[in-house]
């Protein structure tokens, strides 16, 4: 049986009836992040991704200023919808801006600001609805709420209830990178799941303090999303990305001590990294971006890659991995 061919198993998003496959396709690369993506290899991602039983797929508006959302649709629209889950983000608005913008390399005359406002988070519903060429998403998350989280209960959350309430929406959660803001927020609202990136990961385990058990406290399921870190935990070769930048020294022969000792036990350091984080009780699916079917076909091989158990323990023993990391 080959990537393409595996089933993944389906979990349940807290106490709702939204499903998502246990491994999910992160579709921010498809809107051209850092370099662009032709429109006919954005479909053949999706496709791979759909050929290895991949039922999931994160967008948002934020993603290339739309063109995310764009491509996953089309890609998406000969799918039988009642198989899809589809979850994209609220508490961005796209405005008119020229060139280039941030880290998207396909200006599209669009880019897209905060705004956290009620009246904004169902225009930015509709206008997703409308890229997706859909009439509903099954996830909405408040996204990167970090800075702003009274506006976002206020404004963003409150209409995400609304729209829950009113069927429209399946599941609401929050979309971020910061584990003590997620927290926060976590334990002031009834989310159903938090989208957290890059912070349960082999090179960063800071979600095990508050957030995770917040949680699973709560019954909050969690996506865990970054799970390379950005990169460097694909490759961890001088000049790797880390969270989104350059990888200082530290930080970069870390890694390269991790991948040290999954080639002690023939274990490609992407597989571990993609199921460590995966075996977290309170994570129920992990996201992984893609930009073109061979990552895809990759990611899916490695999650299914058998390791040895005994690679934890050298982890934790090197102290590479926190004592108390739950492991595969």
């Amino acid at each position: 049986m080959n990537a393409r061919q595996a089933a993944l198993p389906l979990r349940r998003l807290g106490a709702t009836d939204v499903e998502v496959s246990a491994v999910g396709l992160g579709c921010a690369p498809l809107a051209g992040l850092y370099t662009p993506v032709e429109e006919a290899v954005a479909t053949a991602t999706v496709d791979a991704a759909w050929d290895g039983g991949v039922r999931h797929f994160d967008t948002a508006p934020h993603y290339g200023a739309g063109l995310s959302e764009e491509r996953l649709g089309q890609a998406l629209a000969a799918k039988p919808r009642e198989a899809v889950t589809l979850s994209t983000k609220l508490g961005r608005v796209l405005v008119d801006h020229e060139g280039q913008w941030d880290l998207w390399s396909e200006p599209n005359g669009k880019a897209a600001v905060f705004d956290f406002s009620y009246r904004a988070a169902f225009a930015s519903h509709l206008g997703s609805l409308e890229r997706l060429g859909t009439d509903r998403v099954e996830i909405g998350l408040v996204h990167d709420p970090d800075d702003h989280p009274g506006a976002a209960l206020e404004g963003t959350y409150r209409a995400l209830a609304e729209l829950k309430a009113a069927g429209r929406v399946g599941a609401i959660g929050i979309g971020m990178n910061s584990t003590d803001a997620a927290a926060d927020l976590v334990s002031r609202a009834d989310f159903d799941v938090a989208l957290i990136a890059g912070r349960y990961t082999l090179l960063d385990q800071s979600a095990l303090d508050k957030l995770y058990p917040l949680c699973l406290e709560r019954g909050v399921s969690v996506i865990a999303a970054g799970v390379f870190n950005s990169g460097i935990l694909a490759d961890p070769s001088p000049g790797a990305r880390f969270d989104y930048a350059g990888a200082d020294r530290q930080v970069l022969a870390r890694a390269q001590a991790i991948s040290t000792i999954c080639d002690r036990y023939d274990t490609p350091l992407r597989a571990a990294a993609l199921q460590f984080t995966a075996a977290h009780p309170a994570v129920a699916s992990i996201l992984v971006g893609a930009r073109n079917p061979a990552e895809v076909d990759d990611a899916l091989a490695m999650y299914a890659h058998p390791i040895p158990g005994a690679l934890w323990h050298d982890l934790k023993r090197a102290g590479l991995l926190t004592e108390e990391a739950p492991v595969p």
